[in-house]
């Protein structure tokens, strides 16, 4: 489903101990209407729903939830380290195009429906 890096590996678990998350909590990955894109990553420190898929890898855990998973499948979660800019990234093959921040996308088979207008309403 999802591809963890070494990079992202690491700082789920730095996370999660800096959090002092309970047992079973970890990232959770998901994706909401919004952003410059149409669609937003959207991560926090929260414990397992019902029907999310859990990845567990070298101690880092993260939760994908549910209604996120046709927009996630085949992802890449990295963490690049930069002086400007360190953070967790998302590589999406569902993605047509994504914004120059990195934080939001236009899934495949979307195009042209989001108008970022419309959230200011």
């Amino acid at each position: 489903m999802i591809t963890l890096t070494q990079s992202s590996i690491k700082e789920v678990k730095n996370l999660l101990a800096k959090k002092q998350a309970e047992a079973g909590s970890g990232l959770r990955l998901s994706v909401q209407k919004g952003g410059c894109a149409g669609m937003q990553y959207v991560m926090e420190v929260d414990q397992p729903h019902e029907g999310d898929t859990t990845i567990e890898e070298d101690g880092a855990i993260v939760h994908v939830s549910a209604d996120s998973e046709e927009y996630l499948k085949g992802c890449h979660l990295i963490y690049e380290y930069s002086l400007s800019d360190s953070g967790f990234k998302v590589q999406n093959p569902n993605a047509s195009r994504s914004c120059g921040c990195g934080t939001s996308f236009e899934a495949k088979g979307e195009e042209g429906t989001y108008n970022p207008a419309d959230d200011c309403k």
